[in-house]
């Protein structure tokens, strides 16, 4: 799958969703991405699907903390590409994003690694 990593979470227009136990791929359109800054809604964006971990480019402390709450894992790409984050997810060599590395926001000082 050669799709690109979105650098923003909230705003990616669809999310790939891959299925490891029988290697299927699914697409998933953003339900939310038009939301207003600060309301992303990731579980309503990812269409309530049972979702184990996300990899992302970017997100913010908000999204990340609501994704955490029913005990979905966020990973930081460290690829362009959705299959070489996938191979580096399988060998566990994405690492796990917690609120302190996370977004908090592109204004007054909040930047973001992304």
């Amino acid at each position: 799958m050669s799709r690109e990593v979105n650098d923003h979470f909230g705003s990616a227009p669809l999310f790939v969703v891959v299925d490891t136990e029988t290697n299927t791929i699914g697409i998933i359109n953003n339900r939310d991405q038009h939301h207003s800054h600060g309301a992303c809604s990731p579980l309503k964006a990812l269409n309530i699907q049972q979702i184990d971990a996300v990899i992302v480019g970017g997100i913010g402390v908000g999204a990340l903390s609501r994704l955490n709450q029913p005990g979905i894992s966020v990973y930081r790409a460290q690829s362009q590409t959705v299959q070489e984050n996938m191979a580096l997810i399988m060998s566990k060599h994405l690492p796990e994003l917690t609120r302190q590395v996370a977004c908090g926001g592109h204004s007054q000082g909040g930047g973001c690694a992304h």
